[in-house]
């Protein structure tokens, strides 16, 4: 698979969890689509470090091969600290959820602008 496949999926699963969380009312629904986003980013990142960095190591000289070399994880990293974030996301969308169901018994996010009456 090219750089260019990768980075059709990761956007195609963005788009799709942008679609979801633009359009739906149930906010599980609207969690789980922002977790698509994430993924979709995810997927990109990872192709990016894999596929352009390389590239660019193979034209430098040698002495710049060791300095590039400790960069070739950039985006793997950048996916662990998304991956991170998106579990504490989750976490206090679902706390939010809970507590939007315990007073309201609903959980469309339409019904969360009432609260603020």
């Amino acid at each position: 698979m090219g750089l260019e496949s990768m980075l059709l999926i990761g956007a195609m699963i963005f788009l799709i969890g942008l679609f979801g969380a633009l359009t739906k009312r149930n906010a599980i629904v609207v969690l789980m689509c922002l977790e698509l986003m994430f993924n979709g980013v995810n997927i990109t990142a990872v192709a990016l470090s894999r596929y352009v960095l390389p590239r660019a190591v193979a034209g430098e000289s040698i002495g710049m091969v060791e300095e590039a070399a400790r960069l070739v994880l950039t985006g793997q990293v950048f996916s662990v600290f998304i991956i991170t974030v998106a579990a504490a996301e989750v976490a206090l969308g679902l706390a939010i959820v809970i507590a939007l169901f315990r007073n309201r018994e609903t959980v469309f996010v339409s019904d969360a602008n009432e609260m603020k009456h």
